[in-house]
């Protein structure tokens, strides 16, 4: 995979780790919204993403890190 395509997936991904939390009617702050979107780890993006389906707070998606 490209960086470019790489990129591309991890924005994508992190855009929908936001997205399941705000339809979940979880509040986002802003510096977890700022790290969400900084990250460029498919691995790591994948395993908030997981979470991100279950989690009371959004800061519960940084767990034991």
């Amino acid at each position: 995979m490209d960086p470019g395509e790489a990129k591309g997936k991890a924005e994508g991904k992190a855009e929908d780790i936001l997205r399941v939390l705000e339809v979940r009617g979880i509040e986002v702050a802003d510096s977890v919204r700022e790290r969400v979107m900084a990250c460029a780890d498919l691995e790591v993006l994948g395993t908030w993403f997981d979470r991100s389906l279950t989690v009371e707070t959004a800061g519960e998606l940084f767990a034991g890190e």
